[in-house]
Order: structure tokens, then sequence, then C-alpha cells
């Protein structure tokens, strides 16, 4: 320490009763002087931290590491003799000084330095990961393989597409192969959260687009290929350029189909996006007793709470009804349907039969293009 005092306590040397004291401009002649309020007496900062064990030399170690110097009156003297040659005790204190903070300055470098690099290693480990997730999602096609192991012939689509990113870009191959093996962004859990910030992402967006605008929620529910019952939820509006838009925000497996049961999901999934009942101006569902029933249907007890929102059969259901009901009441559309399904039917279950039908199939466009019955070109047949 080197307080910056307005007076220093003086000290009497001698008969004469001469009285010294300290003097603050030391400080600056010799950087390595430090006083103590407490011992009122001066040391050296560098042999005080680095005192090495050894003979003791006047003025090197005793006066400026233990006692404290406080000869003021021959003060100048004892400090050149304490710093002595370049091979002085003190010398090799400074010395020690500077290494040990060259060494923490170097440690502190290298960490940064390192710490940087995996940053950036990171950076693309994870740049890649979700590119290779966005395209999976929007191609609907699966992430996980069998075997994901490193000697598998076939790991799956995400670590398949991210070993192709390897071979093409030698950066990302480095990211991946030098990372750290708990960090390396392609487990299978890594591979959900990144499925699942999509989604949250692109939900995150839909809501953003619908805003405080009214809608209208457009279900419907079947069997996945795990023989679950899903329902599907999707919302109708006007972006903000006036054109009506239908966005999908939630499949979700219910147990019960049931009006009820419905009802209770279609409300916690609008409540989980914050989306007020008051707000639905329409309901798109299909024919079904449980979805429009007029006393006890779905729509009947949305419309009990809120009865701006009106049910509209779905189109595409009730032209499928029409669709049915027309192919029943003619004979000749039946007939059509039916012959359709029968071909189908035989040909799909024999291989030898397939390739006899496509063999002729061939066979009777040729002749066709032969006779100018049909043209070559493109969008004509």
């Amino acid at each position: 320490m080197q307080p910056d005092l307005n007076k220093f306590p003086r000290t009497e040397f001698g008969s004469s009763r001469t009285s010294r004291a300290f003097s603050k401009s030391w400080y600056k002649k010799h950087p390595w002087i430090e006083y103590s309020e407490w011992k009122k007496a001066a040391y050296c900062f560098y042999c005080f931290l680095f005192k090495q064990p050894g003979r003791a030399e006047h003025f090197g170690y005793e006066v400026f590491t233990k006692e404290g110097f406080t000869d003021w009156k021959h003060a100048s003297k004892a400090f050149k003799d304490h710093i002595g040659g370049p091979g002085s005790k003190h010398n090799s204190c400074v010395k020690h000084y500077d290494d040990y903070s060259n060494q923490r300055q170097s440690v502190a470098s290298n960490l940064a330095r390192a710490s940087k690099e995996s940053e950036e290693m990171y950076k693309i480990r994870l740049t890649c990961s979700v590119s290779c997730s966005r395209y999976l999602i929007a191609q609907g096609l699966a992430f996980r393989g069998h075997d994901e192991s490193s000697t598998s012939l076939n790991k799956g689509n995400f670590r398949e597409m991210i070993d192709l990113e390897k071979t093409k870009n030698e950066q990302v191959r480095d990211a991946f192969d030098r990372g750290a093996r708990n960090c390396t962004m392609t487990s299978g859990d890594i591979q959900k959260e990144l499925a699942m910030c999509c989604a949250h992402e692109v939900t995150k967006r839909i809501m953003a687009e619908l805003g405080d605008k009214q809608f209208s929620v457009l279900i419907d529910e079947s069997r996945d290929i795990s023989v679950k019952e899903q329902m599907a939820v999707m919302l109708r509006f006007l972006n903000d350029k006036g054109k009506v838009v239908e966005r999908f925000i939630a499949l979700y497996h219910v147990k019960d189909t049931t009006s009820e049961a419905l009802k209770n999901a279609l409300y916690g999934i609008l409540d989980h996006y914050k989306l007020s009942i008051s707000r639905i101006r329409g309901q798109g569902y299909d024919g079904a007793s449980n979805m429009r029933g007029e006393f006890n249907g779905l729509q009947k007890k949305i419309i009990d709470e809120n009865p701006f929102s009106l049910y509209v059969n779905c189109y595409a259901h009730r032209l499928q009804l029409v669709v049915v009901s027309v192919a029943s009441s003619c004979s000749s559309i039946h007939d059509f349907f039916e012959y359709i399904s029968l071909i189908v039917t035989t040909t799909t279950t024999s291989c030898k039969r397939r390739d006899a039908l496509a063999e002729a199939q061939h066979q009777d466009i040729l002749d066709r293009l032969e006779s100018g019955e049909i043209c070559i070109g493109r969008g004509l047949h």
C-alpha cells in the first residue's frame, strides 16, 4: 500500500534530536516502496511477496520484509543498497513477480481464446443441426434411425444429413469431430428439442400474424398409424392484407371423442395460446353427431358460451357425402367406381398382373401416338 498522507510521523535521530519523516516523493522514484501506517515503516513490495529462503543480506529481507525500514536519515542510500546489482535478491524477486504476472495474463488469454473458439464451433454445430431439422420437418420425414451408432450403415435421416454436411464443409466436420462428446448436438433428446423449438417458433409467428383479430376454428379428428385418436385444430382468419388464411396450430391426442371431451381439449389449446373463446366467429366440423349435434354437439356447447361462433358444416365433408350419394343413386357411376375398385384390387395383389397391365398400357399409348389420337406436349395429358 502507498497511503497518500498529508503528514507522515516524524522520527528523532542522534543526540541532536533531529527528526525526519517518510517522504511520499519516494513512491515515484522507487515504485516498489510501500508504507505501513500501523508500523510507521517502509517495506519492499516485491521482496515481501517473493522472499526467497537463504542467507539474508544487508537491507535485503529482514529490514524491508519483516522489521520495516525507518532510518529516514539514510533512506536514499539504503534504497540504493537494497536494489543492488543485476543479480541481487531484490531484482530476483522483481523477476519472479514479472514471471508470475505474465503467467496469469498468458493463462487468461489462452482461456479467452479457447472460449471464443469453442463458442464458434458450438455455433457451427447448432446452425447445421437446426438447418437439418428444418428440412426434415418441412418434408415430413422421420428424424431417428433404428441404429444411430457410428458403425451403423443407416443412422437415420438426421444423422445421415449431418454426415453429408460434414463431407461437404470442412468447418462443419471440424466442429463436430473436435467438439466435446457431451455437446455434439445430435443426440435423440437434442433432436426432439430442436423439433420442439421449430414448432414453437412457427406457432409464435402464427400468433403474431393473428394478433387481436377474430377467428374461426376448424377441427377434425381421425386415428393415426399408432391407432390413437388425434384432434387437429386450425385457425381461419383475415391477415393484415385482407386475405383469408388457415393456420394449423395443434394436434392433440384425445382419449374420448364425446362433445364434452373435445370441447375441453379445444379450450385447453386456446388457453395455451392465450386465445379467448369470445373471439371465435365461426366453427367448421364434419357432420358427425358429436360435432354438429343440435342439442349436445360440440358446436352447440360453444354457441351456448359464445353466440357469435356460427357453425358451418365442412364443405369438404359435404362434397364427400354428395359424391357418395350420387354414386349410390346412379347405376352407371356406381358401376364405374366398382370396376375401378376391382381393377386396383386385382392388379395390386400380384406383381405379374401389375407388370402385365403396365406393359399393356405402355403399348396402348404407343399405338395412340402413332395414330395421332394423342399428342406429345407438356401439360396435355
